[in-house]
């Protein structure tokens, strides 16, 4: 598993560095803003760890940049910006998860394997009690990536937009529990609330809004895919 760890406080740096390569892992480490998007794009990591507080380019700068960039590599933020406000910008610039310092370092090594085998796991396109994914509205799951697909190209979505995507269309039309949805999109992730579905199907919404597909929320019952009028 390779990592791309951008931060800029040396202790920090180094410790994370060390800890994952200890737990086989390689890091390669980046610690100015202006220089992390061109490694990122470089070095095509399984994950990045990445801190908001850089010099030159901020954090959130960094990750915008890469989701408009194409990159789609999970992202966990690192920050001593904890409140709910920061971990909602967070979320709805690209992350897919937040862990405010200080942490603990086996957590943090938990939800990055969780995160980076989630992200393999797309190559199974069938989620265990949702259904086969099928051509829908233009769109198709790729069996051997994994990826979505819509008119021959492909979707440029998260990790955690894609295991939502495949989940809808293994029943287009159909509602499918929030909850049921949660199971698949977080798996056995704990310390995640369950109102974080909404900020992965508010992001999918808008990348899906091209294809001709809705995603429709239904009080109380969950998510369907729809054609749009």
């Amino acid at each position: 598993m390779k990592l791309l760890l951008i931060e800029d406080n040396p202790t920090m740096q180094t410790t994370l560095r060390r800890t994952f390569e200890r737990r086989g892992m390689q890091v390669l480490t980046c610690s100015e803003g202006d220089r992390a998007l061109a490694l990122w794009e470089a070095s095509l990591p399984d994950a990045v760890l990445l801190d908001l507080s850089l010099p030159g380019r901020d954090g959130l700068r960094v990750l915008e940049d890469a989701r408009a960039a194409g990159l789609s590599t999970p992202v966990i933020i690192l920050t001593a910006r904890g409140t709910v406000g920061d971990r909602i910008i967070g979320l709805n610039t690209g992350a897919d998860d937040y862990m405010p310092k200080p942490f603990d370092l086996d957590e943090l090594e938990a939800r990055v394997r969780a995160l980076v085998r989630r992200s393999h796991s797309a190559a199974d396109p069938t989620p265990m009690g949702v259904g086969k994914p099928v051509a829908w509205c233009g769109m198709h799951t790729d069996r051997d990536s994994g990826a979505v697909y819509h008119e021959g190209q492909a979707l440029d979505l998260a990790p955690r937009e894609l295991a939502l995507l495949r989940a809808l269309l293994g029943k287009p039309g159909h509602a499918i529990a929030k909850e049921r949805l949660f199971e698949l999109v977080f798996p056995g992730e704990t310390q995640v609330q369950p109102e974080a579905i909404e900020v992965v199907a508010y992001r999918l919404r808008k990348k899906i809004a091209h294809t001709g597909a809705q995603l429709v929320t239904l009080r109380g019952l969950g998510y369907l895919l729809k054609a749009a009028a």
